[in-house]
């Protein structure tokens, strides 16, 4: 095969190869070459499946036609399953991602900017690049309608359900997969969808992203795609960037197209929901069944994302066998310590008063602890600090006169630091730690406030601190 791209480089070009080197082709079972003179480099490509080229190649002049970045196709001979076509570099933006990321905390504004790039030419794609496109090129299928819903989340069960020992009942699961493909399908679904729009499918060159790997497209739903992105398990990208990105990309899509916001939301998170159990169903198949075990190391982000879907999303449809498929994935220990993933950890702190009831953790995995603070001594007796609260310095410089605080919060140290250690050893991301105490004022605002200041000084994690009776 490596001779007949060198012909058919050779024939287009009229010049001879001087290098052929194969290229790593990830989870594809497409082959790359890279073939070189003093002229030029170009991407060789090889792949047995017939229709799926033509999909590639037509889509790729079509979208060149509308201006859009993606590699010109110089040449192919599909009779021999081969096409040349433009080199765009070695950087994915997963490869830039890593590499920014590399040894520093947060999100690097340069990393910011390059995904605005990308997020503002998906619409580009979608709506744009829809416009007179052959769909009858799309493979394996036309549109993301009903039956290729059904194929990812049939997939999800059989590869990833079944093979990870998860609990369900078939025929409810079914009825659940029903219910939720029905709301899906209530977004519109006249744009195209990219299909697997993901960090290692846009290539970096000359300052600007580019895009690859679209053969799979077809028509389908906006949502999915940003979905894709933003939710690329690997990419680990901090959910508040993830929001900010969301808001940039309908930026960007509302100067092409009328967007209601609140339509497109509605639906949004689900979309993520089925991209998380497609990508799911991929690492079971290569994973459990292929024995490929680097897509192993991909499961805890997803189980991340799903915890953070758990936490935030309120889908207007009852899907209970289904919730509760995902509820066992992020109790499960096993499936967040493959590879080596390090999820980050956040420890939310809360402090109440025990007269309006103890805090309920709603939409994380029910692990952490509630103090009760109403045996330590209590300023709220004295008129001087009856109408301030544990913020204020006064109440702190009297407690800090009191042993028995100081010897509380130096226990509650040690039980917390050893919970905080396993869950980081184990990649839990969530921890719930609540402090009551009769008005929810003095006391447990104050061992709050001391808690979270010890977690952020000793372990690197990020602390939210809520005071429910003082922010209500």
């Amino acid at each position: 095969m490596p001779d007949k791209l060198k012909t058919l480089f050779e024939k287009h070009f009229k010049e001879d190869v001087i290098d052929l080197s194969p290229l790593p082709a990830h989870g594809s079972n497409r082959e790359y070459f890279r073939l070189s003179n003093d002229q030029r480099s170009v991407i060789g490509a090889k792949n047995m499946d017939r229709l799926e080229n033509d999909a590639f190649i037509s889509f790729s002049r079509h979208f060149r036609s509308k201006g859009l970045d993606v590699p010109e196709i110089y040449a192919e001979d599909l009779d021999h399953h081969i096409y040349l076509q433009q080199d765009l570099g070695d950087i994915t933006l997963f490869d830039y991602l890593r590499k920014v990321r590399e040894g520093r905390k947060g999100f690097p504004e340069e990393l910011l900017k390059t995904y605005e790039q990308v997020v503002e030419r998906l619409p580009q794609f979608q709506i744009k690049g829809g416009q007179g496109l052959d769909y009858s090129k799309s493979y394996p299928h036309h549109s993301f309608d009903r039956q290729s819903m059904m194929w990812d989340l049939n997939y999800f069960k059989y590869y990833f359900l079944k093979l990870a020992h998860i609990r369900f009942n078939e025929q409810q699961l079914e009825q659940d997969f029903r219910t939720f493909t029905d709301f899906l399908l209530q977004a519109d679904g006249n744009h195209f969808l990219y299909r697997d729009f993901q960090s290692r499918n846009i290539m970096l060159n000359d300052n600007k992203p580019w895009f690859i790997d679209y053969q799979g497209g077809r028509k389908g739903a906006l949502q999915y795609d940003i979905a894709s992105l933003l939710f690329d398990a690997k990419a680990d990208l901090p959910f508040e960037v993830r929001e900010h990105l969301l808001d940039h990309y309908l930026s960007a899509a509302s100067q092409l197209l009328p967007i209601d916001r609140e339509a497109f939301t509605r639906h949004y998170y689900a979309f993520v929901y089925i991209r998380i159990m497609q990508a799911m169903g991929a690492y079971g198949y290569r994973g459990f069944y292929e024995r490929k075990t680097h897509f192993l190391q991909s499961i805890p982000y997803a189980v991340r994302n799903l915890e953070y879907l758990i936490r935030k999303v309120d889908l207007s449809i009852k899907i209970p066998v289904m919730m509760d498929v995902f509820h066992q994935l992020i109790q499960s220990s096993a499936l967040r310590e493959f590879g080596k993933a390090k999820l980050r950890l956040k420890v939310r702190i809360s402090s109440f008063s025990y007269k309006n009831g103890v805090p309920i953790d709603d939409r994380g995995h029910g692990g952490g602890f509630v103090f009760d603070c109403r045996f330590l001594p209590n300023p709220g007796r004295d008129i001087a600090y009856k109408k301030l609260t544990g913020n204020d310095q006064e109440v702190i410089d009297w407690f800090a006169s009191k042993p028995d605080m100081t010897r509380w919060l130096k226990r509650l140290f040690t039980m917390v630091d050893a919970a905080v250690t396993s869950y980081e050893e184990q990649n839990f991301t969530d921890l719930m730690i609540s402090f009551g105490c009769t008005g929810g004022q003095h006391r447990s605002v104050h061992s709050a406030n001391k808690l979270a200041a010890h977690l952020k000084e000793t372990h690197d994690i990020d602390v939210v601190v809520h005071h429910r009776e003082l922010e209500a």
